[in-house]
């Protein structure tokens, strides 16, 4: 049975997992899906909702960290990894720290202000979509921003809040890729691979599978803030750019 993955493609745990896919050379089908048509798709297979969703064969495994735990387990190389203990127990602390703050920074920012912006942001919530998609957002957009910012608690406050976790741990991160190349050890591993995976939505990549919008059409609070962050983003681009391999044709 083919490799399906069950993603939005805007959402940044996805493309963590696409990326490791693609790493690995490993050959899936991907199943883009709408946000909030998810849901029916979705609980077909496992019992929450939420996406990245792997199905091989019998198992189905959801959440960015149990697929690449899965991957490493079942498509070994390149490990994503150290074989040393030490450094194994260190990478999957970075990764943890980085899905559990990062993860959920950058989501609750980039949409506070994206969703003011429906033109912008419609075709990133739609992409790898049947086109129909955009009209369907559109016209139900009221309500899907409404449900959007209930979910994922999305407000001034919380995007306040979640700008101060980003730069602290784009600080945390800086200190980090200034004593080394990589966050663990002297190879690239899943820490580095969650980091700019995460942040990526920050300095918007050729390769993720969204139109991103012009810088000029940001926001301008937005703009500002990702303005200042440009220094602290470059070692997360440096690392997209040389690690993130192209899906074979």
């Amino acid at each position: 049975m083919a490799i399906k993955l069950y993603q939005f493609a805007i959402s940044h745990y996805c493309e963590k997992v696409r990326w490791a896919l693609d790493l690995k050379g490993v050959q899936y089908q991907p199943v883009y899906l709408l946000p909030g048509q998810h849901i029916k798709v979705v609980k077909q297979l496992v019992d929450q909702s939420s996406v990245p969703v792997l199905e091989h064969d019998t198992r189905v495994i959801q959440g960015s960290a149990a697929i690449l735990d899965y991957l490493d387990s079942h498509f070994p190389e390149p490990p994503l990894l150290p074989t040393n203990p030490e450094l194994r127990q260190r990478a999957l602390e970075w990764e943890r720290r980085l899905d559990s703050v990062a993860g959920p920074a950058v989501r609750c920012y980039c949409y506070h202000y994206l969703l003011q912006r429906p033109r912008l942001v419609t075709p990133m919530l739609a992409a790898r979509t049947p086109f129909y998609n955009r009209y369907l957002i559109r016209l139900g957009f009221s309500r899907l921003e409404h449900i959007m910012r209930k979910w994922m608690k999305i407000n001034e406050q919380t995007a306040r809040t979640s700008r101060d976790a980003m730069e602290q741990m784009l600080k945390d991160l800086a200190t980090a890729y200034q004593k080394s190349d990589f966050l663990v050890g002297n190879q690239f591993s899943r820490a580095d691979l969650t980091a700019a995976a995460l942040f990526a939505p920050l300095f918007q990549p050729e390769p993720y599978p969204v139109p991103w919008p012009a810088q000029d059409k940001l926001p301008e609070p937005m703009r500002a803030w990702l303005a200042q962050q440009e220094q602290a983003l470059l070692p997360l681009q440096r690392l997209y750019s040389q690690h993130r391999a192209a899906r074979p044709a």
